[in-house]
């Protein structure tokens, strides 16, 4: 097998690998993993802001914006204004939003993100720089992503 085609089964095993979490979480928690991300984070605390889970996220207002949207749709989240500063949104999760956390099952990017934080430096740096690689090979680094393995959810920024 030539090396183009090698490469190419490995980008195809991490996508469906991605495709299958992401249909196993629809199943046990109705959500995607971005969706799961965003109460995970906004289950921190009562006070966090739309902002705050953007930039904890990397990913653009916009984006988290209507994440918000449709989670508040499922009644997963409920926007708060604050009491301490009326021109703050909060981010609340509600009891539907945090039965679903607790029922999705172990995300793929923490099983990725323990065996990587086992590789040395120099190997670290290596699939980093070989990923950016690929990134700009497909012409994807302006593409709004948070560092959550899924498919779908991408929107290039402007």
């Amino acid at each position: 097998m030539n090396r183009t085609n090698a490469s190419l089964i490995a980008l195809r095993k991490i996508l469906r690998a991605t495709e299958m979490y992401g249909r196993k979480l629809a199943r046990t928690a109705g959500l995607t993993p971005v969706q799961i991300r965003v109460l995970q984070i906004a289950a921190r605390s009562d006070d966090v802001t739309p902002k705050q889970i953007s930039q904890g996220m990397k990913v653009s207002p916009a984006t988290i914006s209507t994440l918000l949207d449709r989670l508040a749709a499922k009644n997963m989240i409920v926007r708060q204004r604050s009491d301490q500063d009326r021109r703050k949104i909060n981010i609340i999760v509600t009891e539907d939003g945090l039965k679903s956390i607790s029922a999705a099952p172990d995300a793929l990017q923490s099983k990725y993100s323990k065996e990587f934080e086992l590789l040395t430096d120099w190997e670290q740096a290596m699939i980093i720089a070989s990923l950016e690689r690929v990134a700009g090979m497909l012409d994807v680094e302006d593409y709004d992503a948070a560092p959550v393995l899924t498919v779908g959810d991408l929107t290039p920024t402007s």
